[in-house]
């Protein structure tokens, strides 16, 4: 996967193009608020002349990426062969929307992680026009099934849509950047050591960033459920190939992010055909070791955010804290990696890696991120009345535009103007 302006990051648009390549070959473009543009090449469409620009728009205005947003991608993904996914600027998204959490060059490199994205454009328009197809060669765009305003109010794919050049795909049931907002600001556990909210996570969660007025279809929280069907969308659902190097690593790897990207990319150049298998402790193991409400999301929901990084071959749901002697046998695991993270002694007080240790065969690799889960907590709880406000405003657009809509359909055909 290739950026066509590399070095930057910004908000996410896909488009699906043709750049006169075979049918084969043919792009699609992806739009969101947090994630970039994706391209893609090989599009199967019903008809062979088109090729879908695949524009996504994600609900959140905090800008974390998350499975939600990879499911989109994915989506996107199989309505052809070639994804190319543009990420806006800092500054459209603090025009549009308010202050990003992550940088344009964290949010390049989440989005470029991500298995289903071929090619990442930079600086991607705000408003999707036909211009912006036209310049990738875009046949369509595709976004979510939810809407994205611009700062007035306006639908940002207004234009695409009219022309034609608009599909859809279905936003993920379950998870918004709200709700795991919600989760950083407060101290319950209730989100990963019990099915019910308490009264505290439900009040929060109920009020969280929610206009005067109402509550959108889009924003608010609601419960994930984990599905077989939705982990075999994601899993890649390949072995280890003879003259594959195994390679097994551990952790939360909660809030999936740059720092963990970093670390698999690094993992993923010591051998020339690696396979790496990532192993997810329980949510009450990652409790006991680091403490508060952690993790954020539950196992279900890491195992979606991890199975979706291109660099991550399988997953292990629920893995041993300690790497035995069994677990190393059954993969036939070849390396053991760990971060420079500090490395907690397990129950017993006994070294987790002591077994990959004895046989020679553990290294620690240095991301040289310095971002962790404990950070990004910390730029939630720093802007948390700005954040708040973001919220607020977004909603209360996306309100505005949906009574309008209702207006506008209640109109008799002969008195509408077109416009919302």
């Amino acid at each position: 996967m290739q950026s066509v302006f590399p070095g930057q990051s910004h908000r996410g648009h896909c488009f699906k193009k043709s750049l006169g390549l075979s049918t084969s070959e043919r792009k699609m473009t992806v739009t969101d608020n947090l994630l970039p543009l994706t391209l893609s090449r090989a599009c199967r469409m019903e008809s062979p002349k088109q090729a879908p620009l695949i524009s996504p728009s994600q609900e959140s205005s905090y800008d974390m990426v998350h499975y939600g947003h990879s499911n989109q991608l994915r989506q996107a993904r199989a309505m052809g062969d070639y994804l190319i996914v543009g990420v806006h600027t800092d500054e459209e998204i603090a025009k549009h929307k308010g202050p990003p959490v992550f940088t344009q060059e964290e949010r390049y490199k989440m989005v470029q992680a991500i298995k289903w994205v071929d090619e990442v454009v930079p600086a991607a328009p705000y408003v999707t026009t036909l211009e912006t197809l036209d310049k990738y060669n875009c046949d369509f765009c595709v976004h979510g099934n939810d809407i994205t305003l611009t700062v007035d109010g306006r639908d940002t794919y207004e234009e695409v849509k009219q022309a034609g050049r608009y599909r859809e795909c279905k936003r993920t049931q379950g998870v918004s950047t709200t709700d795991l907002v919600g989760r950083m600001l407060l101290v319950t556990k209730a989100h990963h050591s019990s099915q019910e909210m308490s009264s505290e996570y439900r009040e929060y969660a109920d009020s969280f960033g929610k206009c005067p007025g109402g509550r959108n279809p889009w924003t608010g929280v609601s419960q994930f459920l984990q599905t077989s069907q939705k982990i075999i969308q994601f899993a890649s659902g390949k072995e280890p190939q003879p003259g594959e190097t195994v390679i097994y690593v551990a952790g939360a790897f909660d809030l999936f992010h740059i720092g963990h990207v970093d670390f698999l990319e690094k993992v993923h150049r010591l051998a020339d055909r690696p396979y790496i298998i990532a192993g997810l402790h329980f949510d009450q193991e990652v409790n006991r070791y680091k403490g508060k409400n952690y993790p954020i999301m539950n196992l279900h929901e890491r195992t979606l955010s991890v199975l979706a990084c291109r660099y991550v071959s399988e997953v292990v749901i629920g893995a041993p804290y300690a790497v035995t002697a069994e677990l190393l046998s059954h993969f036939k695991v070849d390396l053991v990696c760990h971060g420079k993270t500090e490395i907690i002694p397990d129950r017993d007080g006994s070294d987790p890696y002591q077994e990959p240790k004895r046989r020679g065969i553990f290294r620690q690799i240095d991301s040289g991120s310095n971002l962790t889960t404990d950070l990004i907590v910390q730029r939630i709880i720093t802007n948390r009345l700005e954040y708040e406000a973001r919220n607020q405003k977004k909603e209360a657009k996306e309100l505005a535009f949906l009574e309008a809509a209702r207006r506008q359909a209640a109109q008799p055909l002969g008195e509408r103007d077109g416009s919302f």
